[in-house]
């Protein structure tokens, strides 16, 4: 009798701690999002930083303890949905944990918002390795679907299919928009270029400095285009009277650059470098696989579920859908919003990630506990 109590007080704790990790990331993502700490001027600094870390350790550690837990039940030789099944999945969350710190690294400590990350090489394997683990348990176990239950996995098959994308459409106008809006930010630069008409020395090295200075081109633009017409009009008339006007023009300029040019981008090391132009290669075909690869899991979710349901093992199986679809809706969100330059991570539909991690760990948890329970109560019969 004590034997039972212990492994209840043991499953009690795993769902306790888990639905307080939720709980905190929840509560994190809301007090110190970009709603929060990203709005203000410091959000480039330390906070930002901060806030970086933190998400990524909610994530990290979310994955991290599920993949702990679908390995116990790997290794176990009770656990009745079959130990293929639970291996793939643990192996899943292992890789998605590694990816996690790459990724995490090389946004919060290196500073780069690259395309594809170190990270996103593990994130491929943790898709491979849950379809084959959700996979294996579908056809260990006899569907028996109504024909009712069909038409809500074609159903919820084809709202996500459609979904991904219109999504991924949505992405690329908005990648393309964004390359030319950045393609139009080039052309202030070449129209002050043009504009010194004076031949005043004292006036062309500010001239000169507020062309060359790129950090502020929407402020340096505006006095730009006011010194031609002063330029034009007053030095072909007369001499020296109008030409202390040029120097109280373009003297904002230098003033504001410096503040500006105060926050360089860090050069980063050759090797990242390196790293992101070869991956950046395969941009396209792996953003396509995520979508194809969250369709997919979505579709094996819901078979999962319905053909669980009911059972005794139901509530482990459908802790594993929900997982599933919390992973859809946070890889859909990050394909959708990652498009825009100032994209910073960590905003509120990005905590379904911690939530996916820790609805996987409950499912283990609870499907462990079952298997124990079922066995004892063989052994007592």
């Amino acid at each position: 009798m004590d034997k039972p109590a212990s492994r209840g007080l043991s499953v009690q704790a795993i769902v306790l701690f888990e639905v307080l990790w939720a709980f905190a990331a929840l509560m994190f993502f809301l007090l110190f999002g970009p709603q929060g700490v990203n709005a203000t001027p410091t959000s480039d600094g330390f906070w930002y930083w901060l806030y970086g870390l933190g998400t990524g350790l909610f994530e990290i550690g979310a994955f991290a303890i599920a993949s702990l837990l679908c390995f116990r039940n790997a290794f176990s030789n009770q656990v009745v949905s079959g130990r293929k099944v639970w291996l793939g999945i643990g192996i899943g969350m292992l890789c998605y944990a590694i990816g996690g710190i790459l990724f995490t690294y090389w946004e919060t400590v290196l500073g780069r918002t690259a395309d594809i990350s170190p990270g996103d090489l593990f994130y491929l394997v943790t898709y491979i390795s849950l379809g084959y683990g959700m996979v294996t348990a579908v056809l260990d176990r006899r569907l028996n679907l109504d024909p009712g239950q069909w038409f809500i996995v074609v159903a919820i098959g084809a709202i996500g299919v459609a979904a991904g994308v219109l999504i991924s459409i949505k992405a690329d106008n908005a990648e393309k928009q964004a390359m030319a809006f950045r393609g139009w930010d080039l052309t202030p630069p070449a129209i002050a270029a043009t504009a010194p008409a004076s031949s005043d020395v004292s006036g062309q090295p500010l001239l000169a400095q507020a062309t060359t200075t790129k950090p502020s081109p929407a402020v340096s633009a505006k006095p730009q285009k006011a010194t031609p017409k002063t330029a034009v009009t007053s030095s072909p008339t007369s001499s020296p009277a109008p030409k202390p006007s040029s120097p109280p023009v373009a003297t904002p300029t230098p003033s504001v650059a410096p503040s500006e040019a105060a926050e360089p981008e860090v050069p980063a090391p050759a090797w990242v470098l390196t790293v992101e132009q070869f991956l950046g290669q395969f941009k396209k075909p792996i953003n396509s696989f995520y979508i194809i690869a969250d369709v997919f899991l979505l579709i094996i979710a819901t078979t999962l579920l319905l053909a669980f349901w009911g059972g005794r093992f139901s509530l482990s199986w459908r802790m594993i859908a929900f997982a599933a679809f919390s992973l859809y809706v946070a890889d859909m969100w990050f394909r959708y919003s990652s498009v825009d330059p100032n994209y910073k991570s960590g905003s509120l539909p990005e905590v379904f990630w911690v939530f996916s991690g820790v609805l996987f760990g409950l499912g283990a948890a609870l499907e462990y506990d079952l298997s124990r329970s079922r066995r004892g109560a063989r052994k007592r019969g």
